[in-house]
C-alpha cells in the first residue's frame, strides 16, 4: 500500500505548490512587466512579402529563411550596385539575414532604424492613441534614434512588437574570440539599453563585458554581441515558467552562432530565462562554441550539465543576494526548468560572482563575476577564480591560455 506522504499524486501537488510560489516570489522582487507594443501594422511580414515578390536585374532573390551559406554565396555572386539596391528597397530584411555581409547588415539596419522612427514620430501625435499609447511611441522613436547613433552596428532589428534587437561591439568579421550576451525576461527594444542602471540592459552588459575582455587579453582580437534577437517571456505569467520562448529563441541563437564569419571561439554568457534559451539551444550549436556561462540561471531545461549534449564548457555563477536561488528548480509537466546549475550534481564549473549584488548585478564593472566571464570569454582560464576559493571549476584545463 501506498503511503500517503510519497504517493505520486502528493508529490504533483507540492511541486505545483512550488511552482506557485515562483509566480508570488516573481510578483513581490521586481521582475514586473513591462506590456509588448502592439503597432497597427506588420512591418516585418510586409517587408518579407514584398522581398519574395521581388527580382534584381531579372533574378529571383533567395528565400529569407534559406540557410546562411546560401545567402552568403547569392550575395557574393551580385554586383556592388546590385547589392546596395537591395539594401535599399529591402532594409528590414536584408539586416537580418545572417550569410550577409556584416556591412550590408549593419547598414540595412540603419535604414529600417530610420523608416521605423519616422513611423513612431506620427505615432506621437496620433489621437486614435490613448495618452500612454503616445507615450510609449515617443519611447520607441528616441530609442530607435539611439540605435542609429554614429558607429552603431546593428547586427539585427525588427520593430514589430516589443521589438527584437543585437548589437555588435568590436570588429565581429575579424575576431579571434566572440562573446554572445544573451538577456532574459522583459527584453525588448526600449530597454534593450538603459541609462541608469546601464549594466542591467544588454548594450550595458555587453558593452562592460567588451571592455573587461580587452584589459584581460590586449593582444586578443574580440567581439561583443548584445543579443537581444528573440521574444522573451514578458514579466510575470506562464511563458516565465515554460520552455515555449526559449525553444524559439535557442533556433534563433543557433542561426546566429552558425552565421557568424571566420572560424572564432565563440563564448555564450546567458542571465536569467537567457540560460533557458541557451540550454535548450546547447546540443544543436556548432562545435566552434567553447563555453556557456550562466549567471542567475531559473534551470536549464536539464538536470545535469551533460544532459545538454554540448562539448562545450558549462559554467555557472551566482551572487548571494539573488533571489532566484529562492525559485523551486524542478520540471513538471513542461512547468520550471529543471535542476540547479549551481549545484555539484548538475556538474557545471562553478565561479566565483563576489562583488555583484541582485539578480541584475553580474555585469558590474569591479565584480568578480565579471573578471571571470571576461577570462572565460577570451580563454584566459587560469585566471578564472572558483567559488569557494580552490580551483575546482578549472579542472581539466591544461595551460595558461587553454582553448
Amino acid at each position: 500500500m501506498t503511503s500517503f506522504d510519497s504517493s505520486p499524486t502528493l508529490n504533483a501537488w507540492r511541486a505545483l505548490l512550488a511552482l506557485a510560489v515562483v509566480f508570488v516570489l516573481l510578483a513581490t522582487t521586481g521582475w514586473t512587466a513591462i506590456r509588448h507594443h502592439n503597432g497597427d501594422s506588420d512591418l516585418r511580414g510586409a517587408s518579407l512579402a514584398a522581398w519574395a515578390r521581388d527580382r534584381v536585374d531579372g533574378r529571383a532573390l533567395p528565400a529569407a529563411g534559406s540557410a546562411p551559406e546560401r545567402l552568403a554565396r547569392f550575395f557574393a555572386e551580385l554586383t556592388a550596385s546590385q547589392r546596395a539596391r537591395l539594401v535599399d528597397r529591402h532594409p528590414l530584411v536584408v539586416g537580418n539575414l545572417n550569410g550577409v555581409p556584416l556591412t550590408l547588415r549593419y547598414r540595412a539596419n540603419h535604414l529600417a532604424l530610420t523608416q521605423a522612427r519616422a513611423v513612431e514620430r506620427e505615432r506621437m501625435h496620433d489621437e486614435r492613441l490613448t495618452p500612454a499609447g503616445r507615450q510609449t511611441a515617443g519611447r520607441r522613436m528616441h530609442r530607435f534614434a539611439s540605435l542609429m547613433g554614429e558607429g552603431r552596428q546593428i547586427l539585427a532589428f525588427d520593430p514589430d512588437g516589443s521589438g527584437r534587437v543585437a548589437e555588435v561591439f568590436g570588429d565581429l568579421g575579424r575576431a579571434e574570440r566572440v562573446s554572445v550576451v544573451v538577456p532574459g525576461v522583459d527584453t525588448n527594444v526600449v530597454n534593450f539599453e538603459r541609462t541608469r542602471r546601464k549594466y542591467t540592459a544588454p548594450v550595458g552588459m555587453a558593452k562592460s563585458l567588451y571592455a573587461a575582455e580587452r584589459a584581460a587579453s590586449p593582444r586578443t582580437r574580440t567581439a561583443v554581441i548584445a543579443w537581444a534577437d528573440y521574444t522573451s517571456p514578458v514579466g510575470v505569467g506562464m511563458d516565465a515558467a515554460i520552455g515555449r520562448l526559449a525553444r524559439d529563441g535557442s533556433k534563433r541563437l543557433g542561426s546566429l552562432v552558425r552565421a557568424l564569419p571566420g572560424d572564432s571561439k565563440v563564448s555564450l554568457f546567458c542571465h536569467s530565462y537567457g540560460s533557458v534559451v541557451c540550454g535548450v539551444a546547447a546540443g544543436a550549436l556548432p562545435s566552434r562554441v567553447s563555453d556557456i556561462a550562466v549567471a542567475g540561471s531559473p534551470g536549464m531545461r536539464v538536470e545535469s550539465a551533460k544532459e545538454l549534449g554540448t562539448g562545450a564548457r558549462v559554467w555557472a555563477a551566482r551572487d548571494r543576494d539573488d533571489w532566484i536561488q529562492d525559485v523551486p528548480y524542478l520540471e513538471v509537466g513542461g512547468l520550471g526548468h529543471g535542476a540547479d546549475p549551481m549545484t555539484p550534481e548538475f556538474g557545471a564549473r562553478v565561479v566565483s560572482a563576489a562583488g555583484a549584488v541582485g539578480h541584475t548585478g553580474y555585469f558590474e564593472p569591479g565584480t568578480e563575476s565579471l573578471s571571470n566571464f571576461a577570462g572565460i570569454g577570451v580563454g584566459s582560464y587560469s585566471t578564472v577564480s572558483c567559488a569557494g576559493g580552490d580551483g575546482a571549476c578549472r579542472s581539466g584545463i591544461s595551460g595558461a591560455e587553454a582553448n
